[in-house]
């Protein structure tokens, strides 16, 4: 992918190095009077009022990341530049306004209005705050547990959850949400298919007109994000794990439908071809 020298986003937050902590719940007479205490005892009241009303996480010195993570982060704030640039125009066009989503950086755990996650989760999108979360190691992980080399199977990963970012303002996500506990659990991972292959059609509809807009595209590209998308297949990953598949536990969508729905918003580039929650074959 082409992208030294362009337009990094500002709407990145870098928490790397930093531990989670847990959020002071409310705030009010409770908070005031944990200040006064601090004060009283000669500490720095706006120190804990920085660490009660943050991110819930506590501060350190500046982390010093290896020159190859410190580039990775750079790539990444790129892919979420033109992400903004690219559902910026096209939520202009349908003549809405795009509200920009928050990239998360971090190591190790990350304290989300979703909760508490570890590395483990790999990277998600939480819709309480409207941000996406990245622990960079994942590009480790996506070349050698997933086999899926590359920058731009990187980038497909970031275009993806900035999907679930649309979705969250389309009101997809919440449609499917609110189905938790009404439906059965069969039924609801059906649902969640459609909403992630959407997310996956989303990142390909990125992908067409970054192109347009920025021409980012260079050779074996789209070959690396189809690769990622097969590699994080449900029926691929329950073979590698448990040796069988269970096709009613899907949550994301066989590998052979992530390709699929992704060439889809690729080739079209047109979000109204991606309405997976009507379609008759996913």
């Amino acid at each position: 992918m082409r992208w030294k020298g362009r337009r990094q986003s500002s709407n990145v937050e870098d928490r790397r190095g930093r531990r989670p902590t847990r959020k002071a719940a409310g705030g009010g007479i409770g908070m005031l009077i944990i200040v006064a205490i601090v004060w009283l005892m000669g500490g720095d009241p706006s120190q804990v009022l920085n660490l009660m009303q943050g991110g819930g996480q506590s501060s350190v010195a500046t982390y010093q990341g290896s020159a190859q993570e410190d580039e990775l982060a750079q790539f990444v704030s790129v892919v979420l530049a033109d992400a903004e640039d690219v559902w910026s125009q096209l939520f202009q066009q349908a003549g809405g306004r795009y509200r920009l989503p928050t990239l998360v950086l971090y190591n190790g755990k990350v304290q989300s209005a979703c909760g508490l996650s570890s590395a483990a989760t790999g990277p998600f999108y939480c819709p309480g705050d409207e941000k996406l979360y990245i622990d960079l190691s994942f590009y480790d992980d996506l070349k050698r547990k997933f086999q899926a080399p590359g920058d731009f199977a990187m980038a497909y990963v970031v275009a993806h959850e900035v999907g679930h970012h649309v979705q969250r303002l389309l009101g997809a996500s919440e449609r499917v949400m609110s189905q938790r506990g009404r439906v059965s659990e069969k039924e609801f991972n059906r649902q969640m298919v459609r909403l992630e292959l959407q997310a996956d059609f989303y990142a390909g509809v990125w992908a067409h007109h970054a192109q347009r807009m920025h021409n980012i595209l260079e050779q074996g590209d789209i070959e690396e994000a189809l690769t990622a998308a097969s590699a994080v297949g449900d029926d691929r990953i329950q073979k590698r794990s448990q040796g069988y598949v269970v096709p009613d536990a899907f949550t994301h969508g066989t590998s052979e439908q992530r390709m699929r729905w992704f060439s889809k918003g690729f080739k079209t580039g047109d979000i109204r071809q991606g309405n997976t929650f009507e379609a008759s074959y996913l």
